[in-house]
């Protein structure tokens, strides 16, 4: 073996002597890092335990933005304006000491939408109907002489109210327009499904056409704010629907002002809502059933 050999394999095994060490400090050094970010984690990422059973909340990267305000957007909803509720659910896991099972529970939070601006999904659209008890707002009771011309009226009236709320519209829309619009739409058939041309289809109570829900969740496009997202087998749900049809309602108004240069009542905005600029006969069965339930008759 040559001295530069010799020399070599000193430092080789110098190298392999130091390695544990270099590992050693490494560790430490991540350990005391990791120290440093969990002190500023929110304190709810701390594992909860409950009925015996350890939960833990599972956050995104997103939930670590600085809250503008901490208010919820509306007194039905349970998060700031920018984010929306993760309902608790169960999740697949690593196993360790932690979770040996490699199971746990995430509780319900707060998380960010992509948008950071308002955002609704299934889930917590179906949980803010639970306000929709004793509204003073209501729809006629009058059936308009459909099997279930009553039966969405809690909905109807939540629905109008919460978007009323929000949107804040100088003219507040009745829940008698949007109850009309379901009876000319769909006679009150949650599972309607009719073609609506160019490849979509128009589903639901409030047939939402499958353009407009596609627009209703397009961050990039025409909505600006106030979200909705639902696959085509949601929009037939009542609930998801009514939500979804009553938030086109408002946007369809602004297009319709858009397009006449001035504020326009709720008869113009069902004018565009039903395209009846193809077609005006269409306004002739809505009109009917509006004068109706003004009249309770």
């Amino acid at each position: 073996m040559t001295k530069k050999e010799e020399d070599e394999l000193k430092l080789i095994k110098a190298a392999i002597k130091k390695f544990p060490q270099v590992i050693a400090n490494k560790r430490k050094a991540h350990k005391a890092k990791a120290k440093i970010i969990a002190a500023f984690m929110p304190m709810d990422r701390e594992p909860l335990e409950q009925d015996g059973r350890k939960k833990t909340l599972i956050t995104s990267k997103r939930t670590m933005k600085p809250k503008s305000d901490s208010r919820p957007i509306h007194p039905w909803r349970r998060c700031p304006y920018g984010q929306h509720w993760v309902i608790e659910h169960p999740k697949t896991v690593t196993p360790s000491d932690e979770h040996p099972d490699g199971k746990t529970d995430v509780v319900g939070h707060c998380a960010w939408n992509p948008s950071h601006k308002d955002e609704l999904y299934p889930k917590e659209i179906s949980e803010i109907t639970e306000h929709f008890k004793n509204l003073e707002d209501t729809p006629s009771p009058n059936s308009l002489g459909f099997k279930n011309g009553t039966l969405y009226d809690p909905l109807i009236a939540g629905w109008t109210q919460y978007w009323n709320d929000i949107l804040k519209p100088d003219s507040p829309l009745d829940p008698n327009v949007v109850k009309a619009l379901i009876a000319s739409e769909s006679s009150f058939i949650p599972s309607k499904i009719i073609p609506a041309g160019k490849g979509n289809w128009a589903r639901g109570l409030m047939q939402v056409i499958d353009q407009s829900r596609q627009i209703l969740e397009d961050q990039d496009g025409e909505i600006q704010d106030h979200f909705i997202h639902l696959t085509e087998a949601e929009a037939l749900d009542p609930t998801l629907n009514i939500c979804a049809g009553v938030r086109w309602l408002f946007q369809k108004r602004k297009l319709a002002e858009a397009h006449y240069g001035e504020e326009v009542d709720w008869d113009k905005v069902i004018y565009f809502y039903k395209a009846a600029q193809k077609n005006p006969g269409v306004m002739k069965k809505y009109r009917s059933f509006y004068k109706r339930l003004l009249k309770g008759s």
